[in-house]
């Protein structure tokens, strides 16, 4: 089996690379590539879409990046491949980002990425640091984890989803922050899985097993 971490140059992949090639030889769940190469993209068993930045620059990154695009696109859409989106790599899965212009996304989970808006002007935006994770739906992206578990986040916008069953976890930040979205073959995790210790090493390990 091989897994594909898309770089399109928007964000260090280096811990994301660390700790899925770590989890894959602990659970002997095949290899895993940092690839900018179309054809590596295309003939993977499953993607992982890091994303660090704003949401405009990253979607130009990657629909600049014409072939992975492209081969991404065709892996999810038409073949069904499991695919995992990190951070921002989460938010273009959405219908439309709001973050200083309204730029298209995916649309593979509808719903807009907007500002963070904490009901208590304490709370400081970006939300960065931990925070316990509220499970809404079953999935088995949260095998052995439950809620209370807590995970590292950086980021100023979120994802509101038009669809409650597609978001299947959130925290609490002055209201509900989504923290993992997910339909069919699709996952998006808001934080990063890479720092979260050991909540985030077990979720990528159930990626890396899942079959959806």
């Amino acid at each position: 089996m091989l897994t594909a971490i898309i770089d399109y140059e928007s964000g260090n992949l280096h811990s994301a690379e660390k700790a899925f090639q770590r989890m894959a030889q602990e659970l002997d769940a095949g290899t895993v590539v940092v690839t900018s190469d179309a054809d590596v993209v295309a003939k993977a068993d499953r993607l992982v879409l890091p994303g660090d930045g704003a949401f405009p620059a990253c979607a130009a990154e990657l629909r600049g990046h014409k072939g992975i695009y492209d081969a991404m696109i065709e892996a999810v859409e038409q073949k069904g491949r499991p695919f995992l989106g990190i951070c921002v790599g989460m938010q273009l899965m959405a219908t439309t980002g709001h973050e200083y212009s309204d730029t298209a996304g995916l649309d593979w989970v509808g719903g807009d990425v907007v500002k963070i808006t904490p009901s208590d002007p304490a709370l400081k935006v970006p939300h960065m640091g931990w925070n316990d994770l509220v499970i809404d739906h079953p999935h088995p992206i949260f095998d052995g984890i439950s809620s209370g578990d807590h995970t590292y986040f950086v980021h100023s916008y979120h994802f509101r989803v038009k669809t409650d069953a597609e978001r299947l976890a959130h925290v609490d930040y002055g209201g509900d922050v989504t923290a993992v979205i997910g339909r069919d073959t699709m996952i998006g995790m808001q934080f990063h899985p890479e720092k979260s210790q050991d909540v985030g090493l077990r979720m990528i390990g159930n990626f890396l097993n899942w079959a959806p």
